[in-house]
């Protein structure tokens, strides 16, 4: 009997590591440098899910901006084709973080998300567009 618990728990187990590696494979943590060289390729949809006066401030160049906080959020992103990659940032990468759950459960393929968020773009001496 205990053997049967074992083998139960141990199917449990490998049932949600399995989950988690599928997220992992969709979702993509990418540097300041990664977003650059991936914005240039052909169909990657990039999205600054700030609000639209973070966005006014200064954002990535060709960025358009969808905020994660508006009302409207679930259906301003229908238009986003989820058979293409995406990249989102935020101002730090909290909300990009939860933004990228949504897409994920929406069927997204491909979500890359910018670690440390606009900030980290700044930082990093990226070209910021006003």
């Amino acid at each position: 009997m205990n053997f049967l618990k074992i083998i139960t728990s141990f199917f449990g187990v490998l049932t949600c590591l399995s989950c988690q590696t599928k997220t992992s494979d969709v979702l993509v943590l990418i540097t300041p440098q990664e977003l650059k060289e991936l914005s240039l390729l052909e169909g990657v949809q990039l999205v600054d899910v700030r609000t639209p006066d973070e966005y006014q401030q200064g954002h990535v160049q060709a960025a358009e901006n969808i905020d994660f906080l508006d009302a409207d959020f679930e259906q301003k992103i229908q238009h986003l084709d989820p058979t293409k990659p995406i990249i989102i940032y935020c101002q730090r990468g909290s909300r990009s973080a939860k933004c990228a759950s949504k897409l994920i459960a929406k069927g997204f393929v491909k979500v890359y998300d910018l670690k440390g968020g606009f900030v980290q773009w700044k930082n990093s001496g990226m070209k910021v567009e006003n």
